[in-house]
């Protein structure tokens, strides 16, 4: 195993789309770090939670994403912004998007709260200007909702023509109205989640008419959920819900392929989406400091192209059909 030193070995280095952002193929992920530990106390959550981020401003990846939901009462963006204040502020180009969310438990997604959750996450954060900002599962309203006036995303382009947001991004789950929301031309990033994985490429469309538009895809999830870290002996569900017996086999399989090539299944999960040159970053959830340096050692397995030329096949037979 490969030291934590080795693991800081700079990460891969991609252009955001037409941001001009340089960015690392690696995401650090958050929406776990208010959650972790499960059963510790709220001060042991935070040293956790604020050791994590600091590992993360200090390892190999320059892009860490967030949002004004995660954690309770903004906790993933409050620790984000305490491990910045203790580090002195963000390193030298570093990147840092969140996401406007309704109050949780509420359906309001006006241009109010929008506008309040953006002021939430500076807040938090402690920062004067985001410099990226996702419209965050615009399925929970309507579409005709989403670009209403009043809307959220009239708030969001008023706050990126103010200066308050650097630029926007759209993050959610259905291909269909992501790709709605690509038509209109106002994002730079889109972001989707457990849709282009080692068992699942129904985000194929999404990705094709992003690279299209100049727009950086972003894939987050590439574990489905902890599936492609742990196999099927372990868990049965992929994206939160249970797998069909018919994936869970070809999980298997992967498995085995796996073992004839001493490739960690994770290694393959991540690789199969950092190996694509369409998409920009892969974020991937750490929530404990020791995260960083294993994503950057799965990060930099080495794998042979002939392992690919046998996993590829096994990848595309099918797909979650998450839509």
């Amino acid at each position: 195993m490969e030291s934590v030193t080795e693991a800081r070995i700079p990460a891969a280095m991609k252009t955001l789309g037409r941001t001009g952002l340089p960015v690392t193929d690696v995401c650090v992920g958050t929406s776990s770090l208010g959650n972790h530990p499960r059963n510790g106390s709220h001060a042991e959550r935070t040293a956790t939670a604020v050791a994590a981020v600091r590992a993360a401003l200090a390892g190999p990846f320059n892009f860490l994403d967030t949002s004004n939901e995660y954690g309770r009462d903004g906790g993933s963006e409050r620790w984000i912004g305490q491990a910045i204040r203790e580090a002195g502020g963000l390193p030298a180009g570093f990147v840092l998007s969140t996401k406007v969310d309704p109050i949780v438990g509420t359906a309001d997604f006006s241009g109010d709260r929008v506008r309040r959750s953006v002021e939430e996450s500076l807040e938090r954060l402690g920062l004067d200007r985001l410099p990226l900002v996702h419209l965050h599962d615009p399925e929970k309203i309507s579409f005709g909702e989403g670009v209403a006036a009043g809307g959220p995303l009239e708030a969001l382009v008023d706050l990126r023509d103010q200066g308050v947001i650097g630029h926007l991004g759209v993050a959610g789950g259905p291909i269909d109205l992501e790709l709605k929301y690509l038509a209109l031309d106002v994002f730079d990033v889109v972001i989707s989640h457990n849709r282009y994985t080692l068992v699942d490429q129904t985000a194929e469309p999404l990705i094709e008419d992003a690279r299209r538009r100049g727009v950086a895809f972003i894939n987050a999830a590439p574990f489905g959920g902890g599936l492609l870290v742990k196999g099927p002996d372990a868990t049965t569900n992929y994206c939160y819900r249970p797998a069909s017996p018919e994936l869970l086999g070809r999980v298997r399989e992967m498995q085995e392929l796996c073992r004839e090539y001493s490739v960690p299944l994770a290694a393959a999960a991540l690789q199969f989406s950092t190996r694509d040159p369409r998409i920009t970053s892969t974020i991937v959830g750490m929530a404990e400091p020791g995260r960083v340096a294993e994503t950057a050692r799965l990060a930099q397995w080495s794998i042979p192209e002939d392992f690919w030329e046998r996993m590829l096949p096994l990848a595309s037979a099918g797909n979650a059909d998450l839509g």
